[in-house]
């Protein structure tokens, strides 16, 4: 469904298409549909050849979309693994995001990179493998200090010979495929022996090796015997929201929870919520063999179907009555219900520091997206500036930016000239891709780290830009630069401050920091990979095996750098042309 302006308001899928539409015409319809109809303006229409196929369209569309009427799921987010490299004769033990590929076994997922490191901590401890890179392993000469604190055996130094690791690397696996008890019960035997052959010091390591394998179940809380593969999703409603709590069970243990605030309506069912949400969920994630719901959904048969053809394999959908299975759902339940209720009174507390906001700077309302901008450098070097937004449910961390301030742009150190520069591509871009503001991608306040001079510099590029109706606030450190004692400035006013136990003050230096937090780290990061750039890299036509032919015969860039032309042509893999736009490059420099 599309209104006048061609936005896709709704996508629906039906066996009969006819029927479906039909429907729309009759009375008795929620307020919610009866305004979606009336601003319907017409209908795109896709078949497909089956029905599983139509679901996937559906729950794909409306991601891709994100269509006004339906419940959609804002959540682009990949959750970690473990990893255990294959391609090592010592494999490495570490965490793992992104596509799994490569010779590596990998366990998961977990719902958190918590989750992750709790257990990787504990992991270390009971089989001592190694999580330093390749290049570290090779170049090292003596223990580090994991192996000092007895969470590494010292393979890089031969403390440890090739066979008894790969025995640690098979029982770390056979632990995290759900082997445990197993595992714990060799680990004992093994302690009781060391301890009757007086070899107390070992039997004190397979001790604590054994207590760090039961740390791992006792911090996963839930750790259900009959449930070897599953995800546990417990939905709850409450007053037009909605919170989805899954718990992820992975070999008989609970590897984390996380819970999800899909977008929904007062009208909206638990069966519509849940099968809207597990079909968008699992669009770009691995399926479990079982999904275990809270509640009921209306094409079960189809969404098992659906999912199993994308996993290759049988998944089960099952809504459980009593058992085990019945108190997992539960707990999840509970846990949505707990997580709903203190983002409901987060969102409350959020909304009145933006109405204090708005009545602190004279707004007309209170603002809905809040973007706060500071830069950051080194005496002018590795200039970076970063924006940071604020809304009604808190930072909207997808919606940050970071904005590279190359050399030449600004005169080295000059503050005022690097936030103008910020600005400049901030307004320039927006004014490009959303020049109607439409699509809610415009500021409604912008806080500027900094006092007169900073808010002068933005308001001069606004007028540029011929955006003169967006409220700016300058924020100074104040006397003595120190916290509470902040002085705000706006364009043609004086300075005011904010009473030291304004609860809004404290809001506005809670964004100033997040803004220098973000800032600060997009610097650093920047100023660590010009700490190992390498010359030879921005040289057209040097790639990374002729960079590499370079290094070895020069033996450093800055010698490639005096090379004569001769020499140059001398290197294995470079042609003359090469060899004359490497001279040419460095002669120019």
């Amino acid at each position: 469904m599309l209104d006048h302006e061609s936005r896709v308001l709704y996508v629906g899928k039906a066996r009969n298409l006819r029927a479906r539409v039909s429907n729309y015409t009759r009375p008795g319809h929620t307020q919610r549909i009866e305004t979606m109809i009336s601003q319907t303006s017409r209908m795109m229409f896709l078949t497909t050849r089956t029905e599983t196929e139509a679901l996937l369209l559906e729950q794909n569309l409306i991601k891709q979309l994100k269509p006004k009427y339906n419940v959609l799921l804002r959540d682009d987010k990949s959750f970690p693994y473990i990893m255990v490299s294959k391609n090592h004769a010592f494999p490495q033990l570490k965490k793992h995001r992104g596509a799994r590929k490569g010779k590596a076994s990998f366990f998961g997922p977990f719902a958190s990179a918590g989750a992750v490191n709790r257990t990787l901590n504990q992991l270390q401890k009971a089989f001592l493998l190694r999580n330093c890179t390749d290049t570290m392993f090779e170049n090292r000469t003596r223990p580090c200090l994991q192996y000092q604190i007895k969470r590494c055996s010292g393979p890089c130094v031969g403390k440890i010979s090739q066979a008894d690791y790969a025995d640690s690397v098979r029982d770390a696996e056979r632990f995290l495929a759900g082997r445990s008890t197993k595992i714990q019960e060799e680990l004992g035997a093994e302690m009781q022996a060391a301890s009757e052959a007086m070899e107390y010091e070992r039997a004190a390591a397979l001790r604590d090796r054994i207590k760090a394998l039961t740390q791992v179940q006792s911090a996963q809380g839930i750790n259900p015997r009959g449930v070897s593969e599953a995800d546990i999703i417990g939905l709850h409603l409450e007053n037009g929201l909605a919170c989805v709590q899954v718990f992820f069970i992975r070999a008989n243990q609970n590897w984390g929870n996380q819970d999800f605030y899909p977008r929904v309506a007062e009208d909206m069912s638990a069966a519509e919520v849940m099968e809207a949400f597990i079909g968008q969920f699992y669009d770009n994630k691995d399926v479990p063999r079982q999904l275990i719901l809270s509640d009921d959904i209306e094409n079960a048969d189809l969404m098992a179907v659906a999912l199993s053809e994308k996993a290759r394999r049988k998944v089960e959908i099952v809504v459980p009555q009593r058992g085990e299975k019945t108190e997992l759902v539960a707990s999840a339940v509970r846990n949505a219900r707990e997580s709903l209720a203190r983002r409901m009174s987060e969102s409350a507390t959020q909304a009145k520091l933006l109405r204090g906001i708005a009545d602190a700077f004279g707004l007309e309302a209170p603002p809905n997206r809040i973007e706060v901008y500071d830069n950051s450098h080194i005496q002018g070097t590795n200039a970076v500036g970063g924006m940071i937004v604020m809304g009604p449910e808190g930072f909207m961390k997808n919606a940050y930016r970071k904005f590279n301030i190359k050399d030449g742009e600004v005169i080295a150190g000059d503050d005022f000239g690097m936030m103008k520069a910020v600005l400049n591509r901030r307004f320039s871009r927006l004014l490009k891709e959303d020049p109607d503001r439409q699509k809610g991608m415009w500021p409604d306040l912008l806080l500027i780290d900094g006092g007169a001079g900073q808010v002068s510099a933005v308001a001069e590029i606004m007028e540029e830009h011929g955006v003169q109706d967006i409220p700016m606030v300058g924020v100074a450190k104040g006397v003595d630069r120190d916290h509470g004692k902040e002085e705000f400035y706006r364009p043609g006013e004086n300075a005011f401050a904010l009473q030291r136990n304004d609860p809004v003050l404290y809001f506005i230096q809670r964004m100033r920091d997040e803004a220098h937090r973000f800032a600060i780290g997009t610097h650093r990061a920047k100023r660590a990979k010009s700490l190992v750039a390498n010359p030879l890299d921005d040289i057209p036509g040097v790639g990374a095996r002729r960079k590499k032919a370079l290094l070895t015969h020069f033996g450093s860039a800055k010698a490639v750098s005096r090379a004569n032309l001769s020499d140059l042509k001398a290197v294995d893999g470079v042609s003359d042309a090469l060899a004359e736009t490497i001279y040419n490059y460095f002669q120019v420099r």
